[in-house]
Parts: C-alpha cells; sequence; structure tokens
C-alpha cells in the first residue's frame, strides 16, 4: 500500500491502522525468524554445541521479540484508557532494550512520576527515531522536567556522523512525495502526536 507521505494528505483510519501494523509486524519478524530457524536447527541437529548455540539464538531472539512487542503495545498502542496516564519507569523500561542493542546508549534523566500517554507515545517514538540520526552509533539522552501538567521533556542525540534523515525532513517540511511505508509511517505517526 503506497500512499503520498505529505501531512496534508489525509489517510484513512483503515490505511493509517494498516501501515501502524505493517511496521509492528516488519519490527518483530527477524527475531521471531530467527527463533524458527533456532528452532528447526536443535530439532534437526545431533551436534550438541550446534544445539546449545541454537538454543542461545532462541532465547536471544524471544527477548528481543518481547521487547519490541512490549515497546509496541506502548509506542503506539491505546495504553489504557482516554486521558491515562503512563509511569515514566515503565516508558524507560521499554525503550532501554531498542536502543541498547550495541551501538548506542540510553542515558534517562527523569523523575519516578506519571506523563499523559500521548505524552509518553510522543517521548518513544521521538528517541526511537533518534536512532536512525546516529548511524553509526551514538548516546540519545532522554530529560524530563516538571510534574503534572507541565512535565516537558527532550530528546538529545549525540555521535559521529549523526544527521536527521531526509525523508524525516520531507516530512516535517510537508514537501514529500515519498510514498508513505511501513518504515516512514513512525514519522508521520510522530509528527501526528506532537500536533495533537
Amino acid at each position: 500500500m503506497e500512499t503520498a507521505m505529505s501531512r496534508n494528505t489525509p489517510l484513512t483510519d483503515l490505511e493509517f491502522c494498516a501501515l501502524v501494523s505493517s511496521k509492528i509486524c516488519h519490527d518483530i519478524i527477524s527475531p521471531v525468524g530467527a527463533i524458527a530457524n533456532g528452532l528447526e536447527i536443535i530439532e534437526e541437529e545431533a551436534d550438541e554445541t550446534m544445539r546449545e548455540h541454537a538454543m542461545a539464538l532462541v532465547k536471544k531472539s524471544a527477548s528481543t521479540a518481547s521487547a519490541k512487542l512490549q515497546f509496541a503495545r506502548l509506542a503506539f498502542g491505546a495504553a489504557g484508557s482516554a486521558g491515562a496516564e503512563i509511569d515514566l519507569n515503565e516508558a524507560e523500561k521499554v525503550l532501554r532494550p531498542i536502543v541498547e542493542t550495541g551501538k548506542h546508549t540510553l542515558v534517562w534523566n527523569g523523575p519516578s512520576a506519571t506523563m499523559a500517554k500521548d505524552k509518553v507515545k510522543l517521548l518513544l517514538n521521538l528517541a526511537t527515531i533518534a536512532l536512525d540520526t546516529l548511524p553509526r552509533g551514538g548516546t540519545i539522552a532522554v530529560s524530563i522536567t516538571g510534574e503534572g501538567d507541565r512535565v516537558a521533556f527532550e530528546v538529545r542525540c549525540t555521535g559521529e556522523k549523526a544527521r536527521i534523515p531526509a525523508e524525516f525532513e520531507e516530512l516535517l517540511s510537508g514537501e514529500s512525495d515519498r510514498p508513505l511505508d511501513a518504515h516512514s509511517i513512525q514519522p508521520f505517526f510522530t509528527i501526528r502526536l506532537a500536533e495533537a
């Protein structure tokens, strides 16, 4: 499904849901596929060392898939009723394994508090978009200040060759004619959250 990415082009609810669903599926297909491959090796391999390596792959991939699903539930899901608040400790807990996969580090500075769910969604999505700005790795620093209705946050990225991806800049400016797909739906969704 391709839809023009202009911020001014409305998506139907079904198109929007389909693209977000595609993004979530795209994110978890690799670890789920690795689980299937590992189980196949365990089933067919006689060498105990190979079976142990396969089991380690299954465990790591299951952990990755679980982390990505937990993140998606908070970043894209309903997360309770309208007006609900989300514990910031929970937000950090689901974000950390998404960011810290090898070449990126998450620095989280904020109170143990709650924040409106749409603000938490915005924070989580901005932090993961930040990964694309640091192709060679780096630090994503989240700072949260204030409390109650006056909570504010900042997501800062530092690293070698840091840059804003062209498609995200185009989306922000409203100048993009690229097709909207499972990769670009997250920046689009994030912009919609920021505008809400």
